[in-house]
């Protein structure tokens, strides 16, 4: 659902120029859309359910139905574009062997940079995720991204591009602190796995401004920037203020690891995989930045704490 009381300051930056936004439909993707549209950017929203999306009402926004992994509709997709900003993820997959993290994250880019360099767009933008590593990275997750950002930076011939790695995104509508707050609404206790894992929540808006600026600036060319917010929070702690915020008394339980493992292997087996073994892995390295990369795009992040009430208001 679009919010319409996005923060984001209205000019005519886009105007003339074609964005095309995969993951147009999704939590950051729809928030950037209607602050591209605000901009003047003619978009084009390629998806697989297009039928109830609010995304509709925008001016100049192109919306339809399409299988971005099939190669020749990826490149009709991408056709005349100025821009294209990749916004598509999973957090789960439908096996557990990582083939379905290679097939949404990996080979998607690779079909998406041989589109792109063939119709001759003109930039890349990557919403990728803090810790990637192809090589290092503990989960399918965190690998896959991590190959994903290696394709970009080898294979993209003479398009130029950029890559944002953001800390968890939290907003309105987010499928982050949300859940947890829905769960605390329900349970009497929740059993937290890795309670101490790190994070630095960045609001999914300055994320938008992140990739606003990253289309038209020349000096964000062939870079990466890590997105944080200005706060670092335990995985314990983020529940805990989630659960408060709701006027809820579900007492949070930090599990030890076997049990968290435990609880990994079962889940991911039930529907809705609401936590998975590459979800746990996935904890063990710190979400939070090494570089300022708002500092470096001229943006100031804002607060968890001072957008938590809105962040979780009924909607």
């Amino acid at each position: 659902m679009i919010d319409r009381d996005v923060n984001l300051t209205r000019s005519t930056a886009g105007v003339g120029r074609t964005v095309c936004v995969l993951g147009g439909t999704g939590f950051v993707g729809s928030r950037l859309v209607a602050h591209l549209a605000a901009q003047g950017y003619a978009i084009r929203v390629p998806s697989r359910n297009t039928l109830a999306s609010a995304l509709r009402v925008l001016p100049d926004l192109r919306l339809f139905t399409a299988d971005v992994h099939d190669p020749a509709t990826l490149r009709d997709c991408v056709a005349g574009c100025d821009f294209v900003v990749n916004c598509i993820g999973i957090l789960n997959e439908p096996g557990t062997d990582g083939s379905g993290f290679i097939r949404a994250h990996v080979e998607l880019v690779d079909k998406l940079l041989a589109a792109a360099r063939e119709t001759g767009v003109g930039k890349l933008v990557q919403v990728s995720a803090l810790q990637a590593d192809a090589a290092r990275g503990p989960s399918h997750y965190l690998r896959s991204k991590g190959q994903a950002e290696g394709l970009i930076a080898q294979n993209v011939g003479e398009m130029r591009w950029t890559i944002l790695q953001p800390s968890v995104i939290f907003g309105p509508g987010d499928s982050f602190l949300n859940r947890f707050a829905q769960m605390a609404r329900l349970l009497p206790f929740l059993p937290l796995a890795k309670p101490g894992a790190q994070f630095a929540p960045v609001h999914v808006d300055d994320v938008v401004a992140a990739i606003s600026l990253a289309l038209t600036q020349p000096q964000t060319d062939g870079q990466t920037y890590q997105l944080c917010g200005p706060e670092v929070y335990s995985l314990r702690a983020l529940v805990r203020r989630a659960a408060r915020a709701v006027d809820s008394r579900c007492i949070v339980i930090g599990i030890p690891d076997w049990m968290a493992r435990i609880q990994g292997l079962v889940m991911e087996r039930l529907p809705g995989k609401l936590f998975t073994t590459d979800n746990y892995r996935s904890l063990s390295v710190p979400s939070v930045c090494s570089k300022d990369g708002f500092a470096a795009l001229g943006l100031e992040p804002r607060s968890l704490e001072l957008n938590l009430a809105a962040c979780l208001a009924p909607p």
